[in-house]
């Protein structure tokens, strides 16, 4: 099975992140879920934001990269919204990796050394209306682009932490839709090790 490495959203480690990670590891799989805000979790995405502004993202992205030391090389990197910033910098320059799981955002590959290792296989999952992932599309299709393994998944709708089953937020079709399309990629990942 596949090892995990999950990073949360700005709302922090809720409930339906838990219990994303706890769907996958129903499925076999090893998932760690560091808490970068030291148990605090927020109502809203504003006062989430508002918190990462006033912590620092560049600290809270420093905690989560310091989070994956003590983690095996080979594992899936993945991560929702905020979390994508780490998880995407460490399967693109973290030696080993084994797959990425982009949800909800996406970054310029410039940000961490101007391309993709081929040997990384990597999924994005955004709504075609979500205001944060429209910011972030053009990203994801020049990812997709630059890669015959990335794929590009996007969903009807404008929520933007659609998968959360803590939030209000929250679409169980899509994030339904979007749990299988983890699980066959962490499946294929496995089988390729």
């Amino acid at each position: 099975m596949a090892e995990v490495l999950l990073y949360h959203h700005v709302q922090g480690l809720t409930d339906g992140v838990r219990a994303f990670a706890d769907e996958l590891r129903g499925a076999g799989h090893t998932v760690h879920t560091p808490d970068l805000f030291d148990g605090r979790s927020f109502a809203t995405l504003e006062d989430g934001l508002a918190f990462a502004r006033e912590a620092g993202f560049e600290g809270l992205a420093e905690r989560g990269v310091a989070a994956a030391e003590g983690i095996p090389r080979d594992v899936v990197y993945a991560g929702f919204s905020f979390g994508v910033m780490i998880a995407q910098q460490l399967a693109q320059t973290r030696p080993q990796a084994r797959g990425a799981l982009l949800m909800y955002s996406c970054l310029p590959i410039s940000e961490f050394g101007g391309e993709w290792p081929e040997s990384v296989p990597v999924q994005v999952h955004g709504k075609e209306g979500d205001e944060f992932f429209l910011e972030d599309i053009e990203a994801a299709r020049a990812l997709v682009e630059s890669s015959a393994r990335a794929k590009l998944f996007l969903y009807p709708g404008t929520e933007h932490l659609f998968a959360d089953s803590s939030l209000p937020s929250y679409d169980a079709p899509a994030a339904t839709l979007l749990t299988e399309r983890v699980l066959a990629f962490l499946a294929e990942v496995d089988d390729g090790a």
